[in-house]
């Protein structure tokens, strides 16, 4: 068994392809031509989006994530040796802060984000 990949359910996957190429830097992998699926350049494990109708074609019942309510319980983690960088870049993209980099009792820098869907992000240093 290996951790293949995550999907968030999306609104809109063709924009939040783009927000996370101008948020993260992330490169798109693929994007399939319906706009209901698409997966990111993000090293061993794949960073997907899938279309909210996706979910429900699958046969599951999701918490939708939005701008302004009640993040879904689960976040997605960026490492980088740079996080006041990342977090600023991600910031002028139009994330919306949760906490700024902080450094952790453990001494990793440490930063919170929703994108523009709402779901959290985390940036930090490596452990």
């Amino acid at each position: 068994m290996r951790f293949g990949y995550t999907i968030l359910y999306v609104p809109d996957v063709v924009a939040t392809v783009d927000f996370y190429e101008r948020a993260f830097g992330l490169s798109r992998r693929f994007v399939h031509e319906s706009g209901l699926y698409a997966e990111m350049e993000t090293g061993t494990t794949v960073l997907a989006f899938a279309a909210e109708p996706m979910a429900e074609a699958n046969g599951l019942t999701i918490h939708r994530n939005t701008a302004s309510g009640l993040a879904a319980g689960v976040e997605i983690c960026f490492v980088t040796d740079t996080p006041d960088e990342s977090y600023e870049r991600a910031m002028s993209q139009g994330a919306t802060s949760i906490k700024p980099v902080a450094l952790k009792p453990w001494g990793q820098r440490v930063a919170h984000l929703r994108d523009l869907n709402g779901c959290v992000v985390e940036i930090c240093t490596p452990m």
